[in-house]
């Protein structure tokens, strides 16, 4: 059941009434669990056992973990005459007790999803997302960040919430806990600022993302035909797309758990507004690049194996370059799995890796690039800002073509051709791909829409983003909010893809 379905439109309505028609006095969060597995079982029945073991799994691995942190306390309060060091032994003795707990927790979870990725015997809704949920979950336990959840079933609501099952955002049960088990009464004003967010959402999806597909899909299936200028044509196509679709969906999220009174972090903070790719990826996908970086690059970094190979290199290769080695090695690890997280495929490893290779590139840059901008004082204005941001822009939308090209080998050919090495004669020059944009399957009025829907992306980042532009709209006058709801309704309701045959499509990153 896609989100941009009328079977799901129904069903977020029927949730609204049931969640509001509760009693003040009686708890609303069963109703959200309910719903939640109701809706899973829609996109696949079978699926429900996977997403059931890994919340029976997880909830007992977490109170584990608690009981064993409570029996070491108890055994040193037990023996008061105990020296430093025995304490100390006690500790580590109950640690490793943990960690090997939580160690078979993880495997057994992380083996299911790649079970799923791999085999693709069953298809699995979400399984990426909810498993990394999980294991931050438990690991946050393990900290001491957090205490584990007593109730089974509110902990299941946290796995399952049907807004952010699909494509996140990677929601910690800290934050997601605060409001997703509370009562919250219907307002009027938190419907319809959710409303407004969820109706941005599909406008991205409807109108723009799936319109610019029927496009995209053209250039990378006729890969003989659209070569050379038209591979930079379908490189912009794909990047607008990506963003509409992926953005969109995080919109209708985040809108969806607005109408119910929920908290959910945002995912995005104009990401194309980024002067460099260590910048970008601050502002994109946020939530899974801070799940990487806390429960894996900071790990890794300080287990024992790599202190033992800092203390190595140090010691060879010097202070300068030994402190280097084990950062980058943890460094390249992680962008490993945010490989494999993606897709268990060459295509997408290697995006990752050389994504690793800019970054660690421009990190043994920066002494350079702080001299430049030293002595160039045109560096710092705003026109340079302008050309690192279309600089970055370029970088990232070509790395993003090995989601479409997933043969390693194709998306190097097709790069080549854009710089006319090996590009057929129909294929050579912008002028010759501009002329020919008609042949990609949408009618001028749909490049008019596509052009339009852009700019009006654009305008609504620059102006700071969607929150600031929606708490600007709620201080003018309630007649310019009523424009807005019909504006974007009636867009969506003439303008977007949908209805008799229309393929409807998933979002992009529900494939991940």
């Amino acid at each position: 059941m896609y989100f941009t379905s009328y079977e799901f439109i129904a069903f977020l309505l029927i949730t609204l009434l049931l969640y509001y028609a509760v009693p003040k006095k009686a708890p609303k969060w069963p109703v959200l669990l309910i719903m939640s597995l109701v809706f899973y079982g829609l996109n696949g029945v079978p699926a429900l056992g996977f997403i059931l073991g890994t919340s029976i799994t997880v909830f007992c691995t977490g109170l584990g973990i608690e009981s064993l942190k409570d029996r070491q306390r108890s055994e040193i309060k037990g023996k008061e005459d105990l020296t430093k060091e025995e304490k100390d032994e006690i500790r580590k003795r109950w640690t490793f007790k943990r960690n090997l707990l939580l160690t078979v927790c993880i495997g057994l979870n992380i083996g299911a999803m790649a079970f799923v990725k791999i085999g693709s015997l069953i298809a699995v809704l979400g399984i990426s997302y909810y498993t990394l949920r999980a294991i931050g979950y438990l690991v946050d336990i393990n900290r001491n960040t957090i205490k584990p959840e007593r109730n089974f079933f509110k902990f299941l609501l946290y796995i399952s919430f049907f807004p952010v099952i699909i494509q996140g955002p990677l929601t910690d049960y800290d934050k997601l806990s605060k409001t997703l088990y509370e009562n919250h009464t219907f307002s009027w004003d938190v419907l319809s600022r959710g409303l407004l967010r969820v109706l941005w959402g599909f406008f991205k999806k409807l109108v723009i993302a799936d319109r610019v597909f029927v496009a995209v899909s053209a250039v990378v299936e006729n890969e003989t035909s659209y070569r050379g200028a038209w591979v930079l044509a379908g490189m912009a196509l794909y990047t607008l797309e990506l963003y509409a679709d992926f953005t969109g969906g995080i919109d209708i999220t985040i809108g969806m758990s607005e109408m119910l009174g929920i908290t959910v972090q945002e995912n995005f903070d104009r990401p194309f507004f980024s002067t460099s790719v260590k910048e970008y990826w601050r502002h994109w996908h946020i939530t899974m690049a801070a799940w990487f970086r806390t429960y894996l690059f900071y790990p890794v970094s300080v287990c024992p194996p790599m202190k033992k190979l800092l203390k190595f290199t140090r010691k060879h290769f010097g202070e300068r370059v030994g402190k280097r080695i084990p950062v980058y090695l943890a460094s390249a690890l992680v962008w490993f799995a945010t490989g494999l997280w993606h897709g268990f495929a060459a295509n997408y490893v290697t995006w990752a890796m050389i994504h690793f290779a800019i970054l660690m590139i421009s990190e043994e840059l920066e002494p350079l690039y702080e001299a430049f901008r030293k002595r160039c004082k045109w560096a710092s204005s705003k026109g340079y800002r302008v050309f690192m941001s279309v600089r970055t822009v370029f970088i990232v939308s070509l790395l993003m073509q090995f989601d479409i090209f997933t043969s390693v080998p194709l998306f190097f050919t097709r790069l080549a051709s854009m710089f006319g090495v090996g590009s057929a004669a129909d294929g050579a020059g912008i002028i010759g791909a501009a002329a020919g944009f008609s042949s990609l399957g949408l009618a001028a009025h749909d490049w008019i829409i596509l052009g339009i829907g852009a700019v009006l992306m654009f305008m609504v980042s620059f102006f700071k983003g969607e929150g600031f532009f929606r708490d600007r709209l709620w201080e003018k006058p309630w007649i310019l909010r009523y424009l807005a709801f019909t504006g974007l309704f009636l867009c969506i309701l003439l303008f977007g893809m949908y209805g008799v045959g229309y393929d409807a499509g998933q979002f992009i990153y529900t494939r991940f």
